[in-house]
């Protein structure tokens, strides 16, 4: 197959926009008590899951186990709902990120109690990190880098 266009060249300021938008991020993961750094990476993973994104399933992946997540929360995130192994506040976070990934309306209660799980700046937050995920997620399903490429 051959090799489609090079986006981080042909669009280097908007990469370097959505790159920052990750740096932003992952200061803001790292000192929340809520949303961590780990909830992020399975975020980020669920949501690539769902979008059938094989490079970023490959890279969260990567990613998550560098970071400690087990194999075994990995492979259950798919099932999430019904494995016992994820807490309260990454069930919400979850829950939270697929609605947004699916395009579901969020109801005020589902607000409230997100709200009331989370915190806002972790809502606010979240929101930008689900919107983000979903942008990566297009975009490699474009224009295609190699699975089995990401270096971390």
């Amino acid at each position: 197959m051959a090799l489609r266009t090079n986006y981080f060249e042909l669009a280097s300021k908007a990469m370097e926009i959505l790159l920052s938008q990750e740096e932003y991020l992952r200061a803001q993961f790292s000192v929340s008590e809520t949303v961590t750094i780990s909830t992020w990476e399975l975020v980020k993973l669920r949501v690539s899951q769902i979008n059938q994104c094989a490079f970023c399933i490959d890279m969260h992946t990567t990613d998550a186990v560098s970071k400690g997540e087990t194999h075994e929360r990995i492979i259950g995130l798919s099932a999430w709902r019904d494995m016992p192994m994820y807490s309260k506040t990454e069930q919400a976070a979850l829950d939270f990120a697929e609605s947004l990934t699916y395009g579901n309306r969020i109801d005020d209660q589902s607000y409230q109690n997100l709200v009331d799980c989370l915190g806002e700046q972790s809502v606010v937050d979240l929101t930008i990190a689900v919107n983000a995920i979903n942008s990566w997620n297009r975009v490699a399903k474009t224009f295609k880098p190699e699975v089995g490429s990401y270096k971390p």
